[in-house]
């Protein structure tokens, strides 16, 4: 039997190895064995059990003595010890003998120079199905090449569960990061993105220390090759707005800026689906088919029909396919330096405005401070909307100092000149509950005017509490809605709302970034 080399990792009798399945075998793979269901449109279904998003208080980075000085230890890179690492690894990697395994062997970064040989083991055939869409795929010849060298490991073993009083966890599941080794250990969990965010997180300490300014931010590029990066927390609409019909996609998650441009760390796309519709979001709608995985999208049993609008199961439904089921990607993965970049923001006080031209500073001021809202309802003990803050808009993602990220990012839109955009996709009229959210019609509407340079010149007002600069024209939007005090009934309210959430932006900075240029600081909202 071929091992390919998985006996080196101290697997020493595997039932079988499998790698580099094509989808059909894989999805024929998770069927016999019970993993999932075809939907209606082709796609395999799963449910990932307890564990249907990420689950961060649940992962740690190795505390090794070669990174260690490197790291911005906190409550969100907690710390590990070695030796505790090394238990669970021994007993993962027993805990996989005499099992089935399925292995895949790809790339991460669509830039050769930069790109990475990564190998990824799974107990789960439908786990390598999502991993096989979102790496790069190698050709045969590269396929050969990569039996050996990988750069990095991930182990994922759903079935295995820690023991917190013995393993040093915090629960059954453990995300474990070691940067020294090279290796990821994946235990108890099942949803497929813990994979994609722990390959994101290895490249983010990888690569800021050769130049490349890795970011959480999906990329498309246009007719004329102007090539445009959309920042954003999940729910802003990131993905939604870069799969532009009339844009070629780069990617939709994960990128990184060098000297040459642009380029995808992917090769694939990770979409959420609740109240997916053709209407709105046809690309994305229509990438769901045979081939793709989809995790917690529920379904009708008799007709296996899916069923976008249900979230009984989560809000965080999700689709993982490859880039080229969306018809018009960029299948090179790669781009000039962008001309225009753009922050999104939900926010659900509804009190900024749609769009706002950022300056260098303020772009640096909001790129660190990563604002977005947290609905009722989508984690517990929220009742009311509360603001987020996400450090460069991935902060569970960053195992470096926030600087790190701000400067590679600063210097590059001062050298190649991108204009810089904070655009709401959040609400209007009021704050969640009260008002509506923005529609998807005028959020597109003004993300065109920008990646078409009709924001550059338009006549703009200075908002005094916000501290930046907002256009009171864009083509084919209502001035009103331009203005976000003219949607509310009371305008004392909207005062008094968006002082407040000034005042949270202030009080956030203040705490986290102790060490940010004073240009920077005095760039963004005025605290009363």
């Amino acid at each position: 039997m071929e091992t390919y080399g998985i006996e080196k990792l101290g697997i020493i009798n595997p039932k079988a190895v499998w790698r580099n399945l094509a989808p059909a075998l894989l999805v024929e793979k998770a069927l016999e064995r019970g993993e999932g269901h075809l939907l209606d449109n082709g796609a395999l279904a799963v449910f990932t059990g307890k564990y249907t998003g990420r689950s961060p208080n649940d992962k740690f980075i190795v505390n090794e003595q070669s990174v260690r000085d490197d790291i911005a230890w906190g409550k969100i890179n907690v710390p590990f010890e070695p030796g505790k690492f090394d238990s669970i690894y021994e007993k993962m990697m027993s805990y996989l003998q005499e099992r089935e395994l399925f292995i895949f062997d790809g790339f991460a970064g669509a830039n050769k120079k930069y790109r990475i040989k990564v190998r990824v083991v799974n107990e789960l055939a439908s786990q390598n199905l999502f991993i096989r869409s979102m790496l790069l795929r190698p050709n045969e010849a590269e396929l050969a090449d990569l039996i050996s060298g990988h750069e990095l490991t991930v182990i994922c073993a759903p079935g295995f569960k820690c023991v917190p009083e013995v393993d040093g966890t915090r629960s059954e599941c453990a995300i474990l990061v070691s940067f020294e080794r090279k290796l990821i250990l994946i235990a108890g969990s099942q949803y497929a993105g813990e994979m994609k965010k722990s390959i994101f997180s290895y490249l983010n300490f990888a690569l800021p220390k050769i130049g490349v300014c890795s970011m959480h931010c999906s990329a498309n590029i246009g007719k004329d090759g102007d090539t445009a990066l959309f920042f954003g927390l999940s729910g802003t609409g990131k993905t939604t707005l870069s799969a532009d019909p009339k844009r070629k996609l780069i990617g939709d998650d994960e990128h990184g800026w060098c000297d040459e441009g642009i380029f995808n760390f992917e090769g694939g796309c990770y979409a959420k689906c609740i109240r997916l519709s053709r209407e709105n979001e046809p690309q994305i709608y229509d990438a769901i088919r045979f081939g793709t995985l989809t995790e917690n999208v529920v379904y009708d049993k008799q007709t296996r029909k899916p069923d976008y609008d249900d979230e009984s199961v989560t809000e965080n439904t999700r689709a993982g396919y490859p880039v080229d089921f969306i018809p018009n990607a960029e299948l090179s993965g790669v781009g000039g330096h962008p001309r225009t970049v753009v922050f999104l923001t939900a926010d659900a006080f509804g009190v900024m405005p749609p769009v706002a031209k950022l300056s260098k500073e303020a772009a640096m001021y909001h790129f660190v401070s990563g604002y977005t809202s947290k609905l009722a309802g989508t984690e517990r003990g929220i009742i009311h909307p509360e603001p987020n803050f996400s450090t460069c808009f991935g902060a569970p993602f960053l195992p470096l100092h926030p600087g790190v990220y701000a400067k590679l990012l600063g210097e590059r839109i001062e050298k190649h000149g991108a204009a810089v955009y904070l655009i709401n996709t959040g609400w209007s009229g009021g704050p969640y509950g009260v008002g509506k959210r923005m529609s998807i019609r005028v959020t597109r509407d003004i993300v065109t005017a920008a990646l078409n340079g009709e924001l550059g010149d338009v006549p703009c007002r200075h908002d005094d509490i916000f501290n930046f600069d907002v256009p009171t024209y864009c083509p084919g939007v209502p001035g009103e809605v331009l203005n976000p005090q003219n949607t509310w009934g009371d305008k004392a309210a909207y005062e008094r709302a968006a002082q407040e959430l000034a005042n949270k932006f202030a009080e956030n900075f203040k705490a986290k970034y102790t060490d940010m240029p004073q240009d920077i600081v005095e760039a963004g909202p005025k605290a009363k």
